[in-house]
């Protein structure tokens, strides 16, 4: 049986430049905390997401019934405080870290980067010029958890501060194209142009048939239930 796996997910972002937080932001119908806790759900065994603060954890229980929430541990640290959190909460060998401002995540690329895993510490997209994507991507739970512990006490709140230490594997976005062309879920929102694009994509898709909830179901899942483990 394969690695059990959770996702991790950091709703805590205050959505300045788009105007609202990004967990609440509607997009056909749901919000994103919602749309993205389903989509995750069809690769992971369980769902932790990260709330910046009680307040808001409080306002996304009812949301995500099916998922655990906790909070960061000190406020305004940015994402590696919430992968501390989210990290030392979840229960899988494997995580994955996403944000909830990807309107188009794509299940099979997910399971893409668990397969890819595989005796490394991370697997993360990496496009042209050394840009990667430490939010859409897979690591070791506990090595993470350790790793971003060790990054706040020295101070360093980057993303890639945790990174530095680890068994890195960068996977080529071409590598994920032949799954999703237009690398769709890699797309995120971070201004009111981007939700006007994302919402111009959807319509595009509802408009061929794929519609803006598309499902690529991956294959049979190879790791047990979280259940089965406990």
């Amino acid at each position: 049986m394969g690695a059990l796996r959770s996702c991790v997910i950091l709703a805590g972002g205050a959505g300045r430049r788009i105007g609202s937080e990004k967990a609440f932001l509607p997009f056909f119908g749901r919000t994103m905390i919602e749309r993205t806790a389903e989509i995750v759900g069809e690769v992971v065994d369980e769902v932790v997401v990260v709330a910046r603060d009680e307040e808001q954890r409080e306002r996304l229980k009812d949301l995500v019934p099916q998922a655990r929430l906790t909070c960061d541990p000190v406020r305004g640290l940015g994402p590696v405080a919430g992968l501390v959190a989210g990290m030392t909460e979840a229960r899988g060998e494997l995580s994955l870290a996403v944000g909830c401002d990807l309107p188009f995540l794509n299940p099979e690329v997910l399971e893409l980067l668990f397969d890819l895993a595989r005796g490394y510490d991370a697997t993360i997209p990496a496009k042209e010029g050394g840009l990667i994507e430490p939010l859409h991507a897979v690591y070791r739970t506990d090595s993470m958890a350790r790793a971003c512990e060790a990054a706040l006490k020295a101070g360093q709140r980057r993303i890639r501060a945790p990174l530095e230490g680890l068994r890195v594997r960068c996977v080529s976005v071409e590598l994920l194209r032949s799954i999703d062309p237009e690398l769709l879920s890699l797309f995120n929102l971070n201004t009111e142009e981007d939700l006007s694009e994302a919402r111009r994509i959807a319509g595009r898709l509802k408009s061929s048939g794929e519609g803006p909830g598309r499902r690529y179901r991956p294959p049979e899942r190879r790791s047990k239930s979280l259940q089965e483990s406990l």
